[in-house]
This record gives C-alpha cells, structure tokens and sequence, in this order.
C-alpha cells in the first residue's frame, strides 16, 4: 500500500476539496496523512465558543473530526495564522500564512515529507482554486517542497486539487429546474448552488477553478459522498444543516461532489478518469 499527503490552506478545505480521495484512499488500505497549513482563525465565529475557547481551537477539534471520518492516520498543523481575505489587513500579519517565507513554510512541509516519504502530494492550482492567499500560498509552498525533496523522494508525484469550471457550469445548466438544488439553502436566505457562477470573477478576478481542456486527471469518488459530507459536517462552526453543502438531497450531492479534479505537475493537460495510484502511464 502506499501513502497520499493531503495538503490544505484552512481546516475544512480537506472534506471540500479532497474528502472523496482521502476516504477512497483510506478503503483502499492506503495512509493518508492530512497537512494544513493556518489555523482558520479569520473564518466565521460561532455563538457557542466557551469561554477563554478562540475560533481557533475550535476549528482544530472540528479538524481532527474531520480527519477521523476521512481515515486520516495523521494530521499535521503548519502553525501558520489564517490570512484573511483578498486585501485584508490580516494579510500583512508577520505571523500569516499569506507572509511566510517561501523556503521556510516549504521545509515544514518537506520535514512531513521526508518522514513520510508518500506517493503522492497534493496541493492546489496556481490561482488555489479562486485566489484566496492563503491557498494560493498552498500552491507555491507545496511546489517549492516538491522541489526541496525531489532528491529524496524521486517517484512522489503532486498533483494540484482543483475545480472543473465546465463541469461545474454544466451541473449548474443542467438542475436549473430543480427546486431542491436551486434553492437548496432557500430556508437560510441565501444563495442556493444554482446561484453560483463558475465563469464570474473570484476573490483575485479570474473565474473559479480551471477549464476542463487544461486537467489531467477526473477521480470517482461516488462511493465515498457519505463520508465527504460528513466530513463537512464536523465542520460545524463554518456550515450548518441549512448551507447548501448539507441541504441538498443525496442525488444533488453526489452530482456536485462524487468528482474531484486534479492538474498532475509536469504532465500534459489531457483528462482522464483514474485514480491518484494508478501508475504514471495510466
């Protein structure tokens, strides 16, 4: 069996971005190691954080559930603060992720590396799917320890989490007359999945995630809906039973989260279906 490093920006990226492999991996007898990278202090406060508890230890807890329902065998924080936004002051904070020192960040993720010598890394596009910093620090970090271990770790392949903008602009087209996903956090008043526009700019101006044209590799992770939405449950500072991450009906949920996307690093772009083990030829 072999070993997958899950790399993420902020607690509950891993169940959104990567739930379905890690759970796929973890079935599949693999271990699955997950690194994130902030504290996510900067996300939504909740109203029943104990006293003396900061939003930070409470994401930390929600982590480590998270991590559990995946199959996680390990868990590793960077120690890095969240960032903020595009633009907000909380970029500049020394302690930020955002204003890290690239090597440095990078050797505490390659310190993981090297203990765990895994197959595969993986990261995030270059934009980190829609321009937070945070995650497109992800990126760069996670390319920068890929290159301060390939010595080391010469068959580790990395490949870039991401989201299929076609796919998505499809799925959307194409429930436009469901109730259930249209609105399916109607009850909260907000926007429901049928409300987001893949195409429209994100928080650095450019449309969310990457063309279908430019991906290498589709996964299936179908089986595993059940354990990806729990995952985002535990999450439970940040989402509630009414976002559309939960109240959407099973079938919605699994049309707009049983894939996850990735850009291998250093293969031609080319989709195909397969699975982050599958050999380098596959």
């Amino acid at each position: 069996m072999g070993t997958l490093v899950c790399f993420h920006a902020h607690p509950d990226d891993e169940a959104i971005a990567t739930g379905g492999s890690m759970a796929r991996a973890h079935a599949d007898g693999h271990r699955v190691v997950l690194v994130v990278a902030t504290d996510g202090r900067h996300g939504e406060t909740p109203d029943d954080l104990a006293e003396g508890e900061t939003l930070a230890d409470r994401r930390r807890i929600e982590t480590m559930r998270s991590a559990e329902v995946l199959g996680a065998d390990r868990v590793e924080f960077l120690g890095y603060a969240d960032s903020g936004m595009t633009g907000w002051e909380q970029n500049g904070s020394e302690d930020s992720f955002h204003a890290a020192d690239l090597d440095e960040a990078a050797e505490r993720l390659a310190a993981v590396l090297r203990d765990e010598a895994p197959d595969v890394l993986t990261t995030y596009d270059w934009h980190g799917n829609y321009g937070h910093p945070d995650h497109v620090k992800v990126h760069l970090v996670g390319a920068r320890a890929a290159e301060l271990v390939a010595a080391e770790l010469s068959t580790m392949r990395v490949f870039e989490a991401t989201m299929n903008r076609d796919a998505m602009t499809r799925l959307i087209a194409a429930a436009a007359g469901s109730a259930e996903f249209a609105g399916a956090d109607a009850d909260a008043g907000g926007p429901g999945p049928a409300d987001f526009d893949p195409e429209a700019p994100a928080d650095d101006g450019n449309p969310f995630g990457t063309p279908e044209a430019e991906l290498t590799l589709e996964v299936d992770v179908s089986a595993h809906v059940g354990a990806k939405r729990n995952a985002i449950r535990c999450h439970r500072s940040q989402v509630s039973d009414s976002d559309f991450f939960l109240a959407m009906g099973d079938e919605q949920f699994a049309a707009a989260f049983g894939l996850e996307w990735f850009i291998e690093r250093g293969r031609a772009p080319g989709m195909r279906r397969g699975w982050l083990f599958d050999g380098p030829n596959g």
